[in-house]
């Protein structure tokens, strides 16, 4: 999707916005994301051009996933390094015979 650039944006109004996205723990991109979804709601598509829109993805929070999860815990293992024991034998089930 093509980047939207917003010219003459009051510096109050950004400054508002980017206090918004920490007080609930999301980025300045995600809080507005949000909130231009949110504004858009109640807005129509016609069937015959609703097949040429893709839904949007969800964001991982809109997912259940808490912000900063994965920044938190990916890699985060300090403990013994982790190994695979042996698997043994793997059964030969009849159809891979056949």
């Amino acid at each position: 999707m093509a980047p939207i650039v917003i010219e003459d944006l009051d510096p109050i109004i950004l400054e508002k916005l980017k206090l918004r996205a920490q007080q609930q723990g999301r980025t300045l991109v995600d809080e507005l994301k949000l909130i231009l979804e949110a504004a858009t709601l109640e807005v129509k598509i016609p069937a015959e051009d609703r097949r040429q829109v893709q839904p949007s993805p969800k964001s991982l929070e809109e997912l259940g996933w808490s912000p900063g999860f994965f920044e938190r815990t990916a890699g985060a293992w300090q403990g013994e390094p982790l190994t695979r024991g042996q698997q043994g034998e793997y059964e030969q089930r009849l159809w891979e015979l056949l």
